[in-house]
């Protein structure tokens, strides 16, 4: 009869763990191909009432009205973030 000892380095497999998570949130973000508004404001930590006032009446800002409810192409809208937040002032 013979024992088989496993030794198991915890860092190693919470690198990979951690890094098989972030691939799965980078192919999660990559299947939305438009936010809603809920999703905006998720994805920005913002409230609508923040958003109307900063930058929804942007004529950059990309959104679609489809009824009731407006779109956000996910891409250029990521795009116009990051470019609106480079803008404004600190301090």
């Amino acid at each position: 009869m013979s024992l088989i000892s496993v030794q198991v380095d915890d860092s190693v497999v919470l690198a990979q763990l951690k890094e098989q998570v972030a691939e799965k949130l980078k192919e999660y973000d990559a299947e939305l191909v438009f936010w809603d508004r809920q999703e905006l404001m998720r994805r920005t930590c913002m409230s609508w009432n923040f958003i109307q006032d900063q930058f929804f009446f942007d004529p950059r800002f990309p959104k679609f009205k489809i009824g009731n409810k407006w779109y956000f192409p996910a891409k250029e809208t990521r795009e116009f973030l990051v470019e609106w937040i480079r803008e404004q002032k600190t301090g």
